[in-house]
């Protein structure tokens, strides 16, 4: 028999069973609760409940420890490649040398679009955002390929997954390139997939374009570091409305969405905006720090904490790096980052934001790249959801192979008017 809690309703005992994880995590399954007592819990952001078991993605917030698959962040961000990690959260393994060569060739060959896709961004106004624009024309992948939409087929899934990971970098660059008023860039199958998007995004018609390997390097790794990070809000989305039984597109679609509020995938964007404001007021590190500080100040400092992470996030020592390789390749003196140095080195050893485990994270630098490579702010999340999106297809993936697989449905506590009689517009 294993280990059971205890709960007292009134008069009434109920036994209810701990499950616990491989890393010793402890939860106390409460499928049954309501059955037996006519009770729920109520657990606002559901901060203290967990919807569903998982072998995908482990974090230890207080250690700072993140895994995909059991392996750790720091030997996939020097060892691997995205594709290889996409390979490895979907599938469940690290790939064969064949296997790798295999799906990579896939993707690469599943880059193009649909030509119609281009009348598609000619109705969008130019200053859409890119997150609007990559949810929109994700959804309407399912309308250019209704052969293979259905979620319990292996070779639909097969296909739509494929498909997915290889259209979304495009969809994204063509959304900027709309922006922008320049025209479309054709994929080229010669090139990986990173060095493809960089294509996209970058190069024009006029001239080759050869992507910077420094560069290439650095967008590989934030990929990888943001390939998956548990039940967060933008996964719990795919989950919840996966469980609906619709298709890959339609749930990716609503993803995005989900990773483009501010207080998830957007919050990069906010740390430039952050940089940028000090650097135009000609702050120093230390005043702004000490105005964020003040109680009746409205600044505040923007990629420090995690609702995860209680310590530094591992993330963010990875991409520190990358970000001095990068802009160093550049030859680019960058007083965003100059800022972001300096209110790292303060926070790290000021005692209001040690005593509040207030540490970078990865929104931190990663927002710094992204700015030093060319890429407008309004961009970074997009750019977010192509990292992701191997994450959030394979939580769907197992979501459907679950066999306690069922639709979603949360309970709430009703709080408004007791029953009440109509009245008609001449008593009101």
């Amino acid at each position: 028999m294993g280990e059971n809690a205890e709960l007292r309703v009134g008069d009434q005992v109920v036994e209810l069973p701990v499950v616990v994880g491989s890393e010793g995590e402890r939860a106390i399954d409460i499928s049954k609760l309501r059955s037996q007592t006519g009770y729920i819990t109520l657990d606002p952001g559901f901060a203290n409940t967990g919807s569903c078991k998982s072998s995908i993605t482990f974090i230890d917030g207080e250690k700072g420890i993140l895994r995909y698959r059991g392996i750790p962040i720091e030997e996939l961000a020097e060892k691997s490649s995205f594709l290889e990690v996409a390979y490895l959260l979907i599938y469940g393994r690290l790939p064969t040398a064949e296997d790798l060569e295999s799906f990579s060739g896939s993707v690469i060959h599943h880059t193009m679009i649909h030509e119609d896709f281009k009348k598609f961004f000619a109705a969008l106004p130019k200053d859409a955002h890119p997150m609007a624009a990559c949810s929109a024309t994700v959804g309407a992948i399912a309308t250019f390929y209704p052969d293979s939409l259905d979620p319990r087929d292996e070779r639909h899934v097969e296909v739509s997954i494929h498909r997915l990971i290889a259209k979304l970098p495009t969809l994204a660059a063509y959304a900027y390139k709309h922006s922008i008023g320049q025209p479309f860039m054709y994929p080229q199958n010669k090139l990986d997939y990173v060095g493809n998007f960089l294509r996209l995004m970058f190069g024009n018609p006029c001239e080759e374009y050869e992507p910077d390997p420094v560069i290439r390097r650095a967008l590989d790794l934030l990929f990888i570091l943001h390939a998956d990070h548990e039940q967060n809000c933008s996964t719990s989305t795919t989950r919840l409305v996966g469980s609906s039984m619709v298709n890959l597109f339609g749930t990716i679609s609503a993803a995005i969405n989900a990773l483009w509020g501010p207080l998830h995938g957007g919050a990069n964007q906010e740390v430039i905006d952050m940089l940028a404001a000090i650097r135009d007021e000609g702050m120093t590190g230390r005043q702004f720090v000490e105005r964020a500080k003040t109680k009746d100040d409205t600044s505040r400092l923007m990629g420090f904490g995690h609702r995860v992470y209680k310590n530094f996030d591992p993330r963010a020592r990875i991409i520190k790096k990358a970000c001095f390789d990068v802009l160093n390749k550049l030859g680019v003196h960058s007083k965003l980052l100059e800022i972001a140095v300096e209110l790292e080195e303060i926070a790290l050893k000021d005692d209001y934001f040690v005593e509040r485990k207030l540490y970078p994270n990865v929104d931190f630098y990663s927002g710094v790249i992204y700015n030093a490579i060319g890429t407008p702010s309004n961009m970074f999340t997009a750019l977010f959801a192509i990292g992701r999106l191997p994450g959030w297809i394979a939580q769907w993936v197992e979501l459907h192979g679950d066999p306690d697989f069922r639709i979603g449905r949360p309970r709430q506590i009703y709080t408004g008017p007791t029953k009440a009689s109509y009245q008609t517009v001449g008593e009101r």
